[in-house]
């Protein structure tokens, strides 16, 4: 009986470190890393990378066509500590039978996954080894009349299926379509086979957090969160100024509801349908709800204009009606004179005095079709007593557009519920969860 109770207790432990292999599971929990967390950047370091970066992603999001790129010819930035241009939180899981290692890029903007594949014609510098679909059992390449090669814009046949996958930041992608495992999960390992994806072996554009590829997030049939089933995800960003990674839930998220959430609803735009657009209805700054025209945040038939909310996007970017009344409220309501000049690249700043204690600053309110969305002061408010700094965090788009931001989404839980389309906020402090 002793040698048997051994023997059950050694088997216990071996099947406690191995995946659980299953279709669907009930939830996929995940770590998100930001692209410069625990790199030493100071607060004013990181926010000047952030503001950066804003300017950049809005660019591409609203990209809908490039020029045709040969990916041989695009250029590659290594990781070599340049400021990533459109990138924001890196997810690690593996590939696999056996499981090899990718970090990806997590991308609510775009749907394909893909990774870096040997042999790789031309690749990127990344901090793991490239995956060798030639070790792994699970690897297959998917025909020509496979869902995914039919849904991809541009893809070829050659006895199997090749894609070209471009990015409005002038990244591209090319390789061959494919199906493998993935094993995922930071509570427990989680093994899902049939996920099909992207391995590249051409790949060239902005690289530099020593990624391996993207995740595609989005809402077309070929992203993750379409393929798995699942018909919602969660996240909930920590402090940006902090170390911490935020936790991301694949998968209805049970600790979500209760009688105090209010949710919004999703809106679809056929010209970008891969982005998540929500019905902005106005701003209130103080005590001022701002006159704001309506037409302002509205979709246009075009498909340009209207409001989304995105992981890639560090600050949030308001049009330009919208903007300049923020702007101009601001001005009216913060009792300090305008700085001359910022080192933060923000547009709006105030010089702050050097006595401790948190300046007077007016609410900030996005009131979105059923939810009123109050911002806690540290979500677009940054200030630097050192530098005597107090700054706006919202920049203007330049355009018709606006994007709300990750800095906006810190320690607020959202869900995206793609099965009743609508989305749902909660505060929380995203590193207790």
């Amino acid at each position: 009986m002793k040698t048997f109770s051994y023997l059950k207790f050694i088997v216990h432990i071996i099947i406690s470190f191995l995946p659980l292999v299953i279709t669907k599971p009930s939830n996929i929990y995940l770590d998100l890393t930001h692209v410069d967390s625990g790199r030493g950047f100071t607060k004013l370091e990181l926010l000047q990378r952030m503001t950066f970066r804003t300017n950049a992603r809005t660019t591409a999001l609203f990209t809908k066509t490039v020029k045709p790129t040969n990916p041989l010819s695009t250029p590659i930035h290594p990781g070599n500590g340049d400021v990533p241009y459109d990138r924001e939180y890196l997810v690690s899981f593996s590939i696999g039978t056996p499981p090899q290692s990718v970090m990806l890029t997590l991308d609510t903007g775009s749907d394909l996954i893909w990774t870096q594949c040997v042999p790789c014609i031309q690749c990127f510098e990344q901090g793991l080894p490239f995956y060798n679909p030639s070790n792994s059992s699970t690897f297959a390449y998917l025909s020509c009349l496979s869902d995914l090669c039919t849904s991809l814009s541009m893809a070829a046949c050659h006895q199997q299926c090749f894609y070209l996958y471009e990015y409005g930041d002038g990244s591209a992608t090319l390789g061959s379509v494919s199906t493998e495992t993935f094993t995922f999960g930071s509570k427990s390992k989680v093994a899902v086979p049939d996920i099909s994806f992207g391995c590249g072996f051409l790949n060239g554009g902005v690289f530099v957090s020593n990624e391996s590829g993207i995740l595609g997030l989005g809402r077309g049939p070929i992203s993750l969160i379409s393929q798995l089933g699942f018909g919602a995800f969660s996240y909930c960003f920590t402090s940006l100024f902090g170390s911490k990674s935020s936790p991301l839930v694949l998968g209805p998220a049970t600790n979500f509801y209760n009688n105090s959430i209010k949710s919004t609803p999703l809106i679809q735009n056929p010209t970008i349908p891969s982005l998540y657009y929500l019905n902005l209805t106005g701003i209130t700054v103080g005590k001022s709800l701002l006159h704001i025209p309506s037409s302002s945040f509205a979709l246009h038939d075009n498909g340009t204009g209207g409001v989304v909310i995105d992981s890639g996007t560090a600050i949030t970017v308001l049009n330009d009606a919208a903007y300049n009344l923020v702007r101009k409220a601001f001005i009216h309501q913060v009792n300090l004179p305008i700085a001359n000049e910022s080192i933060t690249y923000l547009d709006l700043c105030f010089t702050s005095p050097k006595s401790s204690g948190n300046v007077e600053v007016p609410k900030f309110v996005f009131h979105f079709e059923n939810v009123d969305l109050e911002l806690p002061r540290e979500n677009y408010i940054y200030e630097d007593r050192s530098s005597q700094e107090l700054c706006l965090v919202m920049i203007s788009s330049g355009d018709t557009s606006t994007i709300i931001g990750n800095y906006q989404q810190q320690n607020i839980q959202i869900l995206y519920d793609l099965q009743k389309e609508k989305m749902s906020f909660s505060p929380a402090q995203c590193d207790k969860l």
